[in-house]
C-alpha cells in the first residue's frame, strides 16, 4: 500500500496548488474563479491519487484476487471533501485555503452530484466501493457515464418536473478518458455457421458496430493507502461510420444521425421503456457495459496469466451482478471466451460459473426483469445462441426423479413464454445468489424463488446490506464525528464495532446534553437549507420526522401524509388538542412514467400548502417537501433526523439502507417489520425502537384469503373516514387539482399495500414515541443506544462478508 503523504503542511500544499495553476490555466491563483479552483485542486489530488493506484496495482498484494462489481447505478455523489478526509488532509486543505483567501465551502459547492444513479441500488454500490478501497482489496466497479443520469426534480405548482440534470455541463475533473482501453460492441446483424475440414464455428457478421469508451473515476480509501476506481462506458460512434459524404453535400442531419442514434445509449439512466424503442435503447445499455467490461476483464486477465489459465478463471477473478441489469455477464462471457479466445464449452462453463454471482434485490415476482426473445435475438443474436444453449443443458441435465420436476422447470427454466427471464439467467449461471437482508433472503427462499431454492439450496446466502459510515457519520455529522472522538476516540473509523463503546455513556447526562446540542445544530443546518431552498419556515424545537426515498405505492409515503392530515383535523376541530410540535420533511423522486407516485408526491405539496398556511395550525405543525433528493442534500438530512419513517408494507422492501443512514446519526425507527428494520430491532431491542403494523406472514395470509375488508377498515374509524372524505371533497384541492386518482387506486385495488389496515397502528406507535419527546435525556439515551449499535451496518462489514463467503478473496 501507498505510504506517502501527499502534503506535509499546509505551505507545502499552498505552494504545489499555485504551482498547479501555472500549470493547468498559466495564471495565478487570485485571478481565477471558484468553479477553476476547485478544478485545479482536484487535478493536483488525481497527481497523488494516481501514484496510490499504481502502488496498489504493483505492490505486494498485486497477485490477490479482483471483484469487479457490475451495476447499472453508482451513486458516489460528491467527492471533493470525502477524498480531503480519506487522505487525512481536510483541515491543513482548508487552512491553506482561507490563507490564500478561499474557503473549502466554497470549493466544494462548485462540485455537483454525479448523475449516475437513482436510489438505494446506486448507493449501496458507491458504499461498497468506499469499503472495498478502505479494506485493501482489489475492487473495481463498472457502470455506465450517462450524460444526464436520471432527471433533476423541480416542484411547480406542488408537481413533480423532470428537467435534463446536465451534471457534467462544466466537465468533470474526476474523470479520466481511457481511450486506450476502448471496446468495439456490436448489435444486429447475423450469425454465420462456417465448417472446414470436419470442424466448424460461428461469426457474428454484418452488425452494427459502437465504440465503447471507458472514463475512470477513483475510489480513495480512507486513510489515503488504497485507491481503486469505477470503469464508467460511454457509447461513440466508430471513425468510418460517420458519413462524409452527406456531411459535405450539407446534410448535416443524415451525417449527425447515426452518431446520435450511437451517443443516446450513455445518454440517460432509465430510458422510458414503455414503447419499443425505448426496450431497445435499455437493452443496448445493458449489452453495451457488460460486454465492454468483460472484454476489459479478459485482456487484463490474458496479460497476468497468459492463455492458457482459463479453468483458474475464477480463482483469480470474481464478477459480481448487482440485480439483473448485468445478467448478461454470463452469456457473453461464454462468448468472448469460445468465440474469441477458442476455448470448450467446459472449460468457458467452469470459468463462468466459478467467477459470477448475484445479488437479488426484490421479493415481487413481478419485478423480475424479463425480455422478449424476439427482441433479444435480433439485437444480440450471438449472445443468444448462448443463452438458448444455457438453457437447453440445464433442462437436459435437470434431474427427472423429482416427484414435480415439470413444475420446477416451468418455473426456473430461463426461456419460457416467448421471454428471457433474467434473474433465472443469473442464478443458473452464476455459484451465488444473495438477498440483501434476513428477512428478504428467507422470502426468496419460501417464495419468491422457492423453486430454484429447492434445487439448488447450495447457492442462496443472505449478506445484509451496510452503509459507508465514513460518508454518512464522519463526513455528514462532523460535529457528532468528533462527540464521539473526544469520548471515545477515533478507531470507529477504521472499525465500526467500536461505536459499542458509546453505550457506556448511555448514563452520562452531561455527554446526552452533549449530544442534544448537536442534534439541534443540525436540525438548524437543515431548517436553513429548507428555508432557501423551499422557502419553508420550519421550527427547529419541533420534533423533525423524516421519509427520504423513492416514492412507490409499497414505500408508502401515503400513508405518512395520511397520518400529517389526521393531526391537521385533530388540530381543526380542537384547538386546544395536545401534540407535540412537528416538522413532517418529506424528499424523493418518482419515476417518470409512475403516475400514482407523482399523485402522491402532490399531495404531499397540497398538504404542505394548506397546513403550513393556516393561522390556526402552522405553530404546530409544518411539512417541507425537499426537492431533487440526492446524495449531496441527504448528507444535511440524515444527521438532523429524530424520527426515521421507515414505513414500507411488510415483506416487500428487501433491505433499505435509509434507515441504517437514520440510525447512525441518531434518529429513532418508526417502521413496520420489513427489510432490515427486522435486523434493527434485533440489535437495539423493542425498547429502544418503534414497530407498528402487519407482519409479512399477516399481509400474505389476506392476501390469500382475499378476506380484507377496505370499506370495514375505514368505518372503524370516524378520523380515517374524514380522511378518504378529503381525497374527494376539494380540502386540499387548492394548489394543483383533486385527488379522484388516489382515491380510485384505494378503493379500486382495495389498498394493495395496506395502507388503512395500519393506520391506527400507525398513529398509535407514533404518539407512543412521542410521548418521550418532551423528556429529552431519555429520549436522547435511546438516540444513543441507536448510534452505539449501528457499527453492524457498516458496509465494511458487508463487503468482509462477500469476501470471505462468495468472492473467496
Amino acid at each position: 500500500m501507498y505510504k506517502e503523504q501527499i502534503f506535509h503542511d499546509k505551505e507545502e500544499f499552498m505552494t504545489m496548488y499555485r504551482k498547479k495553476f501555472l500549470s493547468e490555466l498559466g495564471r495565478e491563483f487570485e485571478d481565477s474563479t471558484s468553479r477553476e479552483r476547485y478544478d485545479v485542486l482536484v487535478k493536483l489530488l488525481l497527481d497523488h491519487i494516481r501514484q496510490i493506484q499504481f502502488q496498489a496495482e504493483a505492490g505486494p498484494t498485486a497477485e490477490d484476487k479482483r471483484v469487479v462489481y457490475f451495476s447499472l447505478e453508482f451513486l458516489i455523489g460528491k467527492l471533493l471533501r470525502n477524498y480531503l478526509i480519506n487522505l487525512g488532509i481536510e483541515d491543513m486543505v482548508a487552512d491553506g485555503l482561507e490563507a490564500m483567501g478561499e474557503t473549502l465551502d466554497d470549493i466544494c459547492a462548485e462540485e455537483k452530484d454525479p448523475g449516475l444513479g437513482n436510489g438505494g441500488l446506486g448507493r449501496l454500490a458507491a458504499c461498497f466501493m468506499d469499503s472495498m478501497a478502505s479494506l485493501g482489496m482489489h475492487g473495481y466497479g463498472n457502470g455506465i457515464r450517462y450524460r444526464f443520469g436520471l432527471f433533476k426534480q423541480t416542484i411547480k405548482d406542488g408537481c413533480q418536473v423532470e428537467v435534463a440534470d446536465d451534471w457534467m455541463e462544466k466537465g468533470y475533473p474526476w474523470e479520466t478518458r481511457k481511450i486506450e482501453d476502448a471496446v468495439v460492441v456490436k448489435f444486429g446483424g447475423r450469425v454465420v455457421r462456417h465448417e472446414e475440414n470436419g470442424e466448424f464455428w460461428f461469426s457474428w457478421d454484418d452488425a452494427d458496430k459502437i465504440l465503447a469508451v471507458p472514463y475512470d473515476v477513483p475510489i480513495v480509501g480512507y486513510g489515503g493507502k488504497n485507491a481503486t476506481f469505477i470503469r464508467l462506458w460511454a457509447a461513440e460512434p466508430l471513425e468510418e461510420d460517420f458519413d462524409m459524404d452527406a456531411f459535405n453535400h450539407g446534410d448535416y442531419a443524415k451525417a449527425m444521425k447515426f452518431q446520435s442514434d450511437i451517443e443516446a445509449i450513455s445518454t440517460l439512466l432509465y430510458p422510458d421503456d414503455t414503447d419499443g424503442s425505448g426496450k431497445v435503447l435499455r437493452l443496448k445499455q445493458e449489452y453495451m457495459f457488460v460486454a465492454a467490461g468483460l472484454r476489459n476483464i479478459v485482456d487484463s486477465y490474458k496479460k497476468r496469466y497468459g492463455n492458457d489459465k482459463w479453468y483458474e478463471f475464477g480463482d483469480h477473478i470474481s464478477i459480481h451482478t448487482n440485480d439483473t441489469h448485468p445478467a448478461l455477464c454470463a452469456p457473453e462471457l461464454l462468448r468472448i471466451l469460445i468465440d474469441e479466445e477458442g476455448i470448450d464449452w467446459d472449460t468457458a462453463w467452469h470459468a463462468v460459473n466459478t467467477s459470477i454471482s448475484y445479488t437479488n434485490h426484490t421479493v415481487l415476482p413481478e419485478a423480475m426483469e424479463t425480455w422478449p426473445i424476439s427482441l433479444i435475438e435480433s439485437l444480440i443474436p450471438r449472445v443468444y445462441n448462448f443463452i438458448e444453449e444455457i438453457n437447453r443443458r440445464y433442462r437436459e441435465a435437470f434431474p427427472r426423479d423429482k416427484e414435480n420436476a415439470q413444475q420446477l422447470i416451468a418455473s426456473t427454466a430461463i426461456l419460457w413464454d416467448g421471454k428471457v427471464r433474467m434473474a433465472n439467467l443469473s442464478i443458473i449461471a452464476g455459484h451465488s445468489v444473495n438477498g440483501v437482508a434476513k428477512l428478504h433472503t428467507e422470502i426468496l427462499k419460501r417464495d419468491t424463488i422457492k423453486d430454484f431454492y429447492e434445487v439448488s439450496p447450495e447457492k442462496f446466502n443472505n449478506k445484509t446490506n451496510g452503509i459507508s459510515h465514513r460518508r454518512f457519520l464522519l463526513e455528514s455529522n462532523p460535529k457528532l464525528s468528533e462527540l464521539i472522538n473526544d469520548a471515545i476516540g477515533n478507531d470507529w473509523i477504521t472499525n465500526p464495532s467500536k461505536l459499542s463503546d458509546l453505550e457506556k455513556l448511555e448514563g452520562d447526562e452531561v455527554f446526552l446534553k452533549d449530544l442534544d446540542r448537536v442534534k439541534k445544530a443540525n436540525k438548524e443546518r437543515l431548517a436553513e437549507y429548507i428555508k432557501d431552498t423551499s422557502g419553508v419556515i420550519v421550527d427547529p424545537s419541533s420534533v423533525f420526522d423524516i421519509q427520504v426515498k423513492r416514492f412507490h405505492a409499497y414505500k408508502r409515503q401515503l400513508l405518512n401524509v395520511f397520518k400529517v392530515i389526521y393531526y391537521y383535523n385533530k388540530l381543526k376541530s380542537d384547538p386546544h388538542f395536545d401534540m407535540v410540535p412537528a416538522t413532517y420533511i418529506f424528499a424523493g423522486k418518482a419515476a417518470q412514467g409512475y403516475a400514482f407516485a407523482k399523485d402522491v408526491i402532490r399531495f404531499v405539496n397540497s398538504v404542505a400548502h394548506v397546513v403550513n398556511n393556516d393561522p390556526a395550525t402552522k405553530d404546530r405543525i409544518k411539512v417541507a417537501f425537499v426537492e431533487n433528493f440526492a446524495v449531496s442534500n441527504a448528507q444535511i438530512i440524515y444527521p438532523a433526523a429524530e424520527i426515521s419513517e421507515q414505513i414500507s408494507t411488510a415483506g416487500l422492501e428487501a433491505s433499505g439502507t435509509g434507515n441504517m443512514k437514520f440510525m447512525m446519526n441518531g434518529a429513532i425507527t418508526l417502521g413496520t417489520l420489513d427489510g432490515a428494520n427486522v435486523e434493527i430491532a434485533e440489535l437495539v431491542g423493542p425498547e429502544n425502537i418503534k414497530i407498528f403494523g402487519k407482519k409479512a406472514e399477516e399481509i400474505d395470509a389476506l392476501r390469500a384469503s382475499g378476506s380484507y375488508d377496505l370499506i370495514k377498515e375505514i368505518r372503524s374509524d370516524d378520523q380515517i373516514v374524514k380522511i378518504i372524505d378529503e381525497l374527494k371533497d376539494g380540502t386540499f384541492a387548492e394548489l394543483s387539482g383533486g385527488f379522484d386518482s388516489i382515491y380510485n387506486e384505494l378503493i379500486h385495488k382495495n389498498d394493495e399495500f395496506f395502507v388503512i389496515a395500519d393506520f391506527m397502528s400507525y398513529i398509535k406507535a407514533y404518539e407512543e414515541l412521542t410521548a418521550d419527546y418532551k423528556n429529552t435525556l431519555k429520549w436522547n439515551k435511546v438516540s444513543l443506544h441507536n448510534i452505539a449499535k449501528s457499527g453492524y451496518f457498516s458496509s465494511d462489514r458487508t463487503i468482509k462478508e462477500y469476501a470471505d463467503e462468495i468472492w473467496k478473496m
